[in-house]
């Protein structure tokens, strides 16, 4: 028989069920492995960005899905190899996405969808790029809100930003446009933005928390910073005044920008008192294209692009108080994939699909490897480590073996020393492969030099 000291046990025992966390990743756009000071920059100062490690976990060997932006993020969210659903390549120009079908396929479900029936309340904010078509946009994926732009790139500035600076890279010319290519969207309506897009998207990601500061939330920040094009305004210009050349130095202004976003969404949660109920994950969709001739990958080989370490090896940060080591670095491979079991582990949900990733928080504590191997693969260009190997092959152009715990830079080619790793390294790929779909729409290329040998590389 169930009495009242029952239903007082059952009242005691639900209030004792600790609050759902809130949720944030912050993802930077082709940062580099040595394009912030907590990760060796000399000159970029990132205090906000380098706090988040103090208070956190940092991660030596973070890895992405891929060396380019949409499957990366694709991975991300699904917490799945995009090779799963054939997201194997970028999209190019938005007239292409048509062509091709572009898209993350609305089949599969991406971290807000989970979160929605555990009342979680899920707003992106900055750069989409999994899809532009009906269908495809954030609030038709899961989010409540959005502000942002749909495609994969855009301008900072335009001809009414105040005090805007540019640099040409990548071959845009240093142009300063009158209006954006992609319109600024609050949901699916365009609205009028001048300001310095990554100073706009900063307060947008503060407001979303100040509204909802009462209930669980997961704030998706994606802004653009520090894509090309090199756009910049004087107030972050003047704070890298010391730094010589141009283009380093306006990237360094865009760093700083990013940089002033963490720490005002560090301080709302500190405002709000939400510190401790906030898992943190910071982290790039891919490396840097040192190419431009602005940022860095530090000590690693290769670039955004390839599937050497600059081009798949990122800042990673994780920060939860109490419930993550703060201080630590974490030496053990681990994988943007990880991110979205992590979240939902720590906010006590069950998603009951493939996992590609694992729940870090356990690995962190016991220092166990969480992964006994991770893949890559885009067209001809491949890659697998498994512990302190990685094997890194180009159709039968290019096999090359790394011992990255001991050579991160990739520069002792060891693959005629050690052909027996090769063998079984190329074995272990090869069967991940075959499970794999094939890519749901054709690549781009671009020429890039890794190690002396030119090679054309899809994306």
């Amino acid at each position: 028989m169930l009495t009242r000291r029952h239903f007082l046990a059952g009242s005691l025992a639900l209030q004792a069920q600790p609050p759902r966390p809130n949720l944030i990743i912050i993802l930077a756009d082709d940062m580099g492995y040595g394009d912030i000071g907590c990760y060796g920059s000399p000159d970029v100062p990132t205090p906000h960005i380098d706090a988040l490690a103090k208070q956190g976990t940092r991660f030596t060997d973070g890895y992405v899905s891929c060396a380019v932006c949409s499957p990366s993020r694709a991975a991300l969210l699904t917490g799945q190899y995009q090779h799963r659903f054939g997201h194997e390549f970028n999209s190019g120009p938005i007239e292409r996405e048509g062509q091709i079908n572009f898209g993350l396929p609305t089949g599969q479900r991406i971290l807000p969808d989970y979160l929605k029936s555990s009342g979680y309340r899920s707003m992106a904010v900055g750069k989409w790029h999994l899809g532009a078509r009906p269908g495809y946009h954030p609030l038709e994926r899961g989010f409540d809100e959005f502000f942002g732009f749909l495609t994969g790139g855009n301008a900072f500035i335009t001809q009414k930003t105040p005090t805007g600076r540019a640099v040409g890279a990548d071959g845009d010319g240093g142009r300063i446009p009158a209006k954006r290519a992609d319109p600024i969207r609050r949901g699916n309506e365009p609205v009028e933005v001048d300001q310095y897009l990554t100073d706009v998207f900063r307060e947008e990601a503060v407001k979303f928390i100040d509204r909802n500061k009462a209930n669980p939330f997961f704030l998706y920040f994606a802004p653009n910073a520090i894509h090309t094009p090199l756009h910049v305004i004087d107030k972050y210009l003047d704070r890298v005044a010391s730094i010589k050349e141009e283009k380093h130095r306006l990237l360094a202004a865009m760093t700083v920008a990013l940089d002033d976003a963490v720490g005002a969404i560090a301080a709302k949660l500190k405002e709000a008192g939400l510190e401790q109920r906030t898992m943190v994950v910071f982290l790039s969709d891919n490396g840097c294209p040192e190419e431009t001739g602005a940022g860095t990958n530090g000590p690693l080989n290769g670039e955004k692009v390839t599937y050497y370490e600059g081009g798949i090896r990122v800042p990673y940060i994780l920060r939860w108080p109490g419930r993550v080591p703060a201080g630590k670095v974490y030496r053990k491979p681990v994988v943007s994939r990880d991110i979205i079991w992590t979240f939902l582990a720590g906010a006590g949900i069950e998603a009951k699909v493939v996992h590609d990733g694992v729940d870090l928080l356990p690995f962190l504590r016991d220092n166990n490897t969480p992964h006994e191997a991770l893949f890559w693969r885009a067209g001809k260009a491949r890659a697998v480590r498994k512990g302190k190997w990685k094997l890194v092959e180009f159709g039968d152009q290019v096999s090359q073996l790394f011992d990255v715990d001991t050579d991160i830079g990739e520069r002792n080619d060891l693959s005629t020393r050690h052909p027996e790793t090769v063998k079984e390294l190329r074995a272990l790929w090869q069967k991940w492969s075959d499970d794999m779909a094939r890519p749901a729409w054709p690549p781009r290329y671009r020429k890039l030099t890794v190690n002396g040998t030119e090679l054309n590389w899809e994306l």
